[in-house]
């Protein structure tokens, strides 16, 4: 479909029901991880779409377009271009900020809300990620300090531990899916994510370093699942903090994964995430 002048890439899945429309994470990471989604389709149709700059859409060299209000946007233009009137929407990890961004636009014809994985905060994600990595083997944390500390954020060494962090905290299948080795390849480089997040995960330095929308949460009246796992990089305590923010909203949370609790409890998850889309449906 054409958005903005470019083009963006979709799939539809499945068909009848309240459609479900997915928003991936990075910002940059394209679909790809979210795959297993696919197996909602069984009772609604399932929409997923690779943001501008990620992916298999168009990536213009503009880096002035990687900003939350344009990704904003984009939402609104998906739904149009495909007649989602009425529609859930999923956004997990960087996908949940746009989520909550986009319904404090107070749009119309949103059914239900999955905010997977995900805070209301900047500030809340980078502390929680900090306590993380001190929770680290020492050796594994010392080197992070060094090479943070000398600039070396593309060191061997560095690599390495960060890696560590996200066997631990991002995904825990050993070895992980190959839609997610496509997610690493979409994020590898991208100028959006670049842009809009910073050089890792614990260096938020980008246009996002003060997205904060903790006292706004409760301007948000569509019904709620807050989904979150265990070892998430983005914890427990951030999707606590939009529970509470949100009223009526449910939090579920997955003991046996980290960052993508789709794929590492994927039955688990679409039985939970199902269940949540038709008592909305169903009132």
């Amino acid at each position: 479909m054409e958005v903005d002048g470019h083009h963006v890439w979709y799939r539809r899945v499945g068909e009848g029901g309240v459609p479900l429309l997915v928003l991936h994470g990075g910002p940059g990471a394209g679909h790809d991880y979210l795959e297993p989604l696919e197996g909602l389709a069984a009772d609604r149709e399932v929409v997923f779409y690779d943001q501008l700059g990620c992916g298999r859409s168009d990536k213009p060299d503009d880096t002035s377009l990687w900003k939350m209000g344009r990704f904003v946007h984009e939402v609104d233009t998906v739904r149009k271009a495909l007649g989602l009137e009425e529609v859930h929407l999923l956004g997990q990890s960087w996908g949940g900020w746009l989520a909550i961004e986009y319904m404090l636009t107070r749009p119309e014809g949103v059914v239900g809300l999955v905010l997977a994985s995900t805070s209301a905060s900047i500030r809340q994600f980078v502390e929680e990620a900090e306590e993380l990595k001190a929770a680290l083997p020492p050796e594994v944390y010392e080197t992070m300090l060094r090479h943070e500390a000398a600039g070396e954020l593309h060191h061997p060494d560095y690599e390495v531990a960060v890696a560590e962090f996200y066997n631990r905290h991002v995904c825990r299948l050993d070895p992980w899916p190959e839609a997610m080795l496509r997610t690493g390849e979409n994020l590898d480089g991208n100028p959006v994510y670049e842009t809009m997040n910073g050089p890792n995960e614990f260096f938020v330095i980008g246009n996002l370093k003060d997205w904060d929308r903790e006292d706004r949460l409760g301007e948000i009246r569509a019904p709620t699942l807050v989904t979150v796992g265990r070892y998430d990089e983005i914890t427990p305590a951030c999707a606590a903090t939009i529970q509470r923010g949100i009223r009526g909203s449910e939090l579920r949370l997955f003991e046996e994964s980290s960052h993508t609790a789709h794929l590492e409890e994927t039955d688990e998850y679409l039985r939970v995430v199902g269940d949540f889309l038709s008592r909305v449906e169903n009132g």
